[in-house]
């Protein structure tokens, strides 16, 4: 039998642990809690970082929980549906705690409605040798053996369901087969579309090959499954073998997950008025030394006017940290830029103080909070809010319906946001 420890985002607390399992908890879980010994012989601190999800460690179970509503957390991984796609997910995790179920049901509902609509498929190059001639003959295949005149070397295009979507969506439809806990109603349907899928070759699939498929009109589709098939192959990192159970692992990064959505959410409300660019290289020094990626940078016309670096967590007492004002600093410095802003998510404290104005230098470094403890029509609001901000800073011209304060740190007026 299993023990089970819940906690929350950055959350502490005290458990008694064996030694064997204290050690194997802070090794596994290494950047996802810390293990520290207390006083007390036999208990230890664990505490929560920024990872949340399912860990599991031999016998013991560690249920990392998010700050955020449950909802949000799904609006967060921006797969591209609307937030009422995900509502049983949302209630299965709310009274379940346990993240992978939940989003092994949601890949199963998206992957069930994507297929629906019909298996891609596409031409893909081939060359095999065959008895009969198919397509062209490949002359240079061909005499390589001289005097054998079949099979033939052949070379032709194939209009086949066996192409980089499907084998992706394959590759997580067989991982997620193997996740214990899984409603046997939901593991069903994914055997169904396995069978839909045997046409597609079983290979091993890596996550980052997803950047390699072109989003284009026909695969549109797809594209809300692809991403979630992602978030499964990329995170789905740890399978172990208790008994006769199963145990999987299962950790995302609100890190991650919040500088994604907040970078595709300002390019698409920015969209015709300024160019987002985000993790583009440059140099602090002359000469291209000290290399520097800021999260975001904003150009209009070719010409950088704007930077931002995006941060999901505040200190304690709602104040931007130290640290993250000299990387803005050196951002705006390197970039011959008047102003830069770092991009938060709210903490419980409040907003941070709204604009720092550094000394001999002239540099004003802002401050941005995205509140995420809202409905996702509010979050929707923040951001087209963080967006109007921005083109006034730079001069652009507005958005459309944005009903916004004048000072962001108060945060009192209602936002609506209508797009032209």
């Amino acid at each position: 039998m299993s023990e089970t420890i819940t906690l929350y985002e950055h959350e502490r607390a005290s458990h008694r642990l064996s030694e064997a399992q204290s050690r194997r908890l802070a090794s596994v879980g290494r950047g996802a809690v810390t293990v520290e010994p207390e006083a007390q012989h036999g208990y230890y601190s664990i505490t929560a970082q920024n990872k949340v999800g399912t860990l599991m460690v031999d016998d013991l179970r560690v249920l990392i929980r998010p700050k955020i509503r449950p909802e949000n957390l799904f609006l967060l991984l921006e797969v591209g549906l609307a937030p009422d796609a995900w509502r049983q997910e949302v209630f299965d995790y709310e009274t379940s705690a346990d993240l992978l179920p939940s989003l092994v049901a949601f890949y199963t509902r998206t992957l069930e409605t994507t297929l629906a609509r019909g298996l891609l498929r596409s031409y893909r190059h081939t060359e095999e040798r065959l008895v009969a001639l198919r397509g062209r003959i490949d002359t240079v295949g061909q005499f390589r053996q001289a005097g054998i005149q079949v099979p033939v070397a052949c070379r032709f295009d194939e209009y086949t369901p066996d192409i980089a979507e499907n084998r992706y969506l394959k590759a997580a439809t067989r991982l997620a087969l193997r996740v214990p806990g899984v409603a046997p109603k939901d593991r069903q349907r994914l055997l169904r579309e396995v069978v839909s899928l045997e046409d597609v070759a079983d290979v091993h699939v890596y996550p980052d090959e997803l950047d390699r498929i072109a989003s284009t009109r026909l695969n549109a589709h797809y594209q809300p499954a692809l991403r979630l098939a992602r978030l499964l192959l990329a995170n789905l990192t740890l399978v172990d073998q208790l008994g006769k159970r199963a145990a999987s692992s299962f950790l995302v990064d609100m890190n991650q997950l919040f500088e994604h959505f907040v970078t595709l959410r300002l390019r698409r409300a920015l969209q015709g008025r300024l160019e987002v660019v985000s993790q583009l290289s440059t140099y602090l020094a002359i000469c291209n030394q000290v290399q520097i990626r800021p999260d975001l940078l904003f150009r209009r016309k070719g010409q950088a006017v704007f930077v931002a670096d995006i941060k999901y967590k505040l200190t304690d007492d709602a104040r931007a940290r130290t640290a993250d004002y000299y990387q803005l600093l050196a951002y705006t410095t390197a970039l011959d830029l008047p102003e830069g802003v770092l991009i938060y998510c709210m903490a419980e404290g409040g907003r941070p103080e709204s604009t720092v104005t550094v000394r001999h230098a002239g540099k004003h470094l802002h401050t941005l909070a995205i509140n995420l403890s809202g409905s996702p029509n509010e979050v929707a609001a923040e951001i087209a809010k963080a967006a109007h901000w921005i083109q006034e800073r730079v001069g652009t011209a507005p958005l459309g319906g944005i009903v916004t304060d004048d000072n962001w740190g108060t945060g009192e007026r209602i936002v609506r946001y209508v797009e032209t």
